[in-house]
């Protein structure tokens, strides 16, 4: 199986990446216990904001950023993570996806996350991530994981719980997701792979 991880963090290092490092761990291990395999590809959109935007003027993409394409519509799964800009996704992260056919990630389970300074941000996933991966046909997963400043180390509350707890509980849903989905065929009602595998969901 394959995951790919999306980041639009602009910085090295990112907490944006951090983010998408500790998803992927996550689903390995969980579909580890699955006895699945699971390699994973990351793509950096920081390191191809010059190819976006020749792609979004030019309508070709360079070689670069047509592998990238590549790696998130041959996905079995996708975790992406933006940070919070203007109270919404960067500008970045919607571009690329702007470059993606609209069809392609129909049925994909897609875990989506974020990053930011405050916890007052963390409604973005909702009011804006979500909606957009809905667009796209894709099948997001319950959980959204929002990094606030003061998650990184933190215990969390007896409302939001530790960012590790609710990294893991995103992780099993869409690892669930993964196992459930069949390999090689065409995507499935986006109801039925997800009714099955949020039914195949197991808690620890």
């Amino acid at each position: 199986m394959r995951l790919t991880v999306v980041s639009a963090g602009l910085s090295t290092p990112s907490s944006t990446r951090l983010l998408g490092d500790r998803l992927a761990q996550s689903i390995t291990d969980e579909l580890s216990a699955r006895d699945h395999d699971l390699s994973t590809e990351v793509v950096e959109l920081r390191e191809l904001a010059g190819d976006i935007a020749s792609h979004l003027v030019t309508g070709f993409p360079p070689p670069r950023l047509s592998a990238a394409i590549d790696m998130v519509t041959n996905a079995d799964g996708l975790a992406v993570v933006t940070p919070v800009f203007a109270a919404s996704y960067s500008g970045l992260f919607k571009s690329f996806f702007d470059v993606i056919d609209p069809d392609a990630l129909t049925g994909k389970p897609v875990l989506i996350a974020a990053t930011g300074g405050t916890a007052r941000h963390s409604l973005v996933l909702e009011h804006a991530v979500r909606p957009l991966f809905a667009y796209l046909r894709a099948v997001v997963v319950p959980t959204a994981v929002f990094a606030a400043s003061e998650d990184w180390g933190s215990g969390g509350d007896a409302y939001t719980g530790a960012l590790p707890g609710r990294v893991r509980r995103a992780g099993t849903e869409i690892a669930a997701l993964m196992a459930a989905r069949p390999v090689g065929d065409g995507p499935e009602d986006d109801i039925a792979v997800l009714e099955r595998g949020l039914a195949d969901l197991r808690f620890d």
